[in-house]
């Protein structure tokens, strides 16, 4: 593995990193503090000669206590410098309020992931996301998401498209360089990847499964776009082991959907595709596996958001490394044809089919 074989840290830098971790709730409130309240905004336009406390409390319309109290918790953690009195952005600063991907994943944390956390721990002894009646009462998030106030719901569908979106224009033609005419979408959530194939693809008939809730989303879209003759819906409760498939497709087509089930879910899930597939027909998976990174901050963001699976989705799956995944996929009867790492912010295509029999 790349990362994480070693203790790179002195004793004294360990240390300090344990006291970050302490203080990580503040550090975090504070971070998204100076930026809602315009603060680091209002620094930035000062450039390079700064800006005084007393000028960031008159245009933030704020006392210079409430500016104060923050900008000196902002010195150590990093996000500003100060010289003669005046406040600068550092880099970090910079990007906590310009970078897409922090904002994302900042968003998603304080809204649908902060208060939840505090039940982590009932989590990991009961197998079951303790965390979630902070947001309602459901059995799983996904039952919940079009329940949402509209600023959480937001946050969550960001956060979910955000790092599947820019993977489709690169899949599309990996997936579809292959004589696909009816593809069965498994968790097509808002129909994103099926309206993206029909775009492309202007042959293929795509249909999405998944809870009533997304596909009613899904549906609204579709009957917008008139496209009503080429995506087409089945409503399932995938968590129901008993239910099967509907058969007779040449592809099944699942991104960033098997994360959201445990190891025996996947495999239940897996057997049941083998079922819905024609003998020749394919099985592409889109995940994005903490172990197949390129960079470390990539593998650290999906390390941390699979405590959000355990407190607040379902309390039992996660962000999985291949290591983990890829035995899943062979129990259930399939062989790996063909893997591509590093496409868009994080992901791995897996292309499978039919294990032959004896094998």
């Amino acid at each position: 593995m790349i990362f994480f074989s070693k203790d790179k840290k002195t004793a004294f830098e360990s240390k300090k990193a344990a006291q970050w971790i302490a203080y990580g709730p503040v550090i975090f409130q504070v971070a998204k503090a100076l930026r809602d309240l315009g603060i680091l905004e209002i620094i930035e336009k000062s450039g390079k000669k700064g800006i005084a406390l007393e000028e960031i409390s008159e245009k933030a319309k704020l006392s210079q206590y409430g500016v104060r109290v923050l900008l000196e918790s902002a010195l150590s953690a990093e996000l500003v410098t100060i010289n003669n009195g005046k406040y600068t952005n550092t880099k970090t600063g910079y990007f906590i309020l310009h970078d897409p991907l922090t904002k994302v994943n900042m968003d998603f944390v304080n809204d649908i992931c902060y208060k939840g956390l505090f039940h982590l721990e009932d989590s990991v002894k009961t197998g079951k996301p303790a965390g979630l009646r902070e947001l309602g009462n459901w059995p799983t998030i996904y039952e919940g998401v079009a329940h949402l106030p509209e600023k959480l719901q937001q946050s969550w569908f960001n956060f979910d498209h955000f790092f599947s979106d820019d993977a489709f224009p690169i899949v599309l033609p990996l997936v579809y360089k292959h004589n696909i005419k009816n593809l069965l979408d498994i968790g097509g959530n808002t129909g994103k990847w099926a309206m993206a194939s029909v775009g492309y693809n202007k042959e293929v008939h795509v249909s999405i499964m998944d809870l009533p809730g997304p596909t009613k989303v899904a549906r609204q879209k579709v009957d917008a776009l008139n496209l009503g003759n080429r995506i087409s819906f089945v409503t399932r409760n995938l968590l129901e082991d008993k239910t099967p498939f509907p058969k007779g497709f040449d592809a099944i087509w699942m991104s960033q959907f098997l994360d959201c089930f445990s190891e025996d879910d996947i495999v239940s899930i897996l057997k049941r595709c083998y079922d819905a597939l024609n003998e020749e027909g394919m099985l592409f998976i889109l995940e994005p596996f903490w172990d197949r990174q390129k960079f470390e901050v990539a593998a650290f963001c999906l390390q941390q958001t699979s405590i959000y699976f355990t407190a607040l989705a379902n309390g039992k799956s996660q962000m999985y490394s291949a290591a983990t995944f890829l035995p899943c996929v062979e129990k259930a009867g399939f062989e790996v044809v063909e893997e591509t790492d590093n496409i868009g912010l994080s992901q791995t295509l897996l292309k499978c089919r039919k294990r032959l029999k004896g094998k």
